[in-house]
């Protein structure tokens, strides 16, 4: 790992914490206007990026195929969560801005996907 671009890595790890705020209030938001399915959503990723941001803070104990695939689940979630945020923007600002995290998280874990598919090349 000691090839990794640790800048990449901080703002993967930024946009990972972000977005987790950004989900537990939007879960917490959701819970008081009744949209269950929502916060449940955002629940879900809000747990899924921290465990993403945790492991990337232990890089020393990195597995690379673990990695990718944890990448690969962060954005999967986060495209979820973003999607379910979306058909409520328009009457709720916590859901615009959750669901601009969630694109924001994907797009650093797919940076960051991008650059250890070329290390394991």
């Amino acid at each position: 790992m000691s090839d990794m671009d640790m800048s990449m890595m901080e703002a993967c790890i930024e946009a990972c914490s972000a977005c987790e705020q950004a989900c537990v209030m939007c879960a917490d938001a959701d819970m008081g206007d009744g949209m269950a399915k929502c916060a449940s959503m955002c629940s879900m990723c809000a747990d899924v990026t921290n465990t993403m941001m945790r492991m990337m803070m232990r890089p020393m104990s990195w597995n690379m195929m673990t990695m990718m695939s944890m990448l690969e689940t962060t954005m999967a979630m986060c495209k979820a969560c973003a999607d379910e945020c979306m058909m409520h923007a328009e009457m709720s600002e916590h859901c615009k801005m959750c669901a601009q995290a969630c694109m924001q998280c994907m797009e650093a874990c797919e940076a960051m996907l991008t650059s250890m598919k070329a290390m394991a090349s």
